[in-house]
């Protein structure tokens, strides 16, 4: 099981790095990869090495994506390779993932048809139909709000990835 994390200037923080965690604590294997070089810089000043730029990558070589929030949504949205990745991966019922304002991005790559997602809140416009839910899952596709909900959407997507038991027992683990 292998996924991919896109990583961009200004990226959310408790997102991108509880989804990394999370997942890896899963034994599930993450690369983060740069979309604009391999340090990225998060919404908080964090300086972070990715392990791959998005020019190195093949999008066949992954089980699903995850693009964390933050103003580097604004970023993946105007990436027309990553935005060719998530159709790809989508047109293979790959798992496609996005949390805060990245559901967004997954509209414009035509990802979110006729499904089900949700949004940070106040941003319900940019995506088809929209829920209030903070997890929303619809097919191969899960959505989250916002830095506060990043634990239960990483969890969710370990449910989906190797099955309930696993994210049981990291949240037992992490007393969640």
């Amino acid at each position: 099981m292998r996924i991919m994390i896109p990583f961009a200037d200004g990226f959310e923080d408790i997102e991108a790095f509880t989804i990394v965690d999370i997942l890896r604590r899963a034994g599930i294997s993450v690369d983060m990869v740069g979309i604009m070089g391999s340090v990225i810089k998060s919404s908080n000043g964090v300086r972070v090495m990715t392990d791959k730029k998005l020019t190195d990558v093949n999008a066949d070589e992954y089980d699903g994506i995850v693009l964390p929030g933050g103003s580097a949504y604004e970023i993946f949205g105007r990436t027309k390779p990553l935005l060719d990745m998530l159709k790809r991966l989508n047109s293979q019922g790959k798992l496609i993932g996005a949390i805060c304002a990245s559901p967004s991005v997954l509209a414009k790559a035509g990802v979110l048809e006729g499904k089900r997602a949700t949004i940070f809140p106040g941003m319900e416009r940019e995506i088809p139909y929209p829920r209030a839910e903070k997890v929303v899952i619809d097919g191969n596709v899960i959505t989250s709000q916002a830095p506060g909900t990043a634990m239960e959407f990483a969890l969710r997507i370990v449910e989906v990835l190797v099955g309930r038991e696993r994210a049981y027992q990291i949240r037992k683990q992490l007393v969640v």
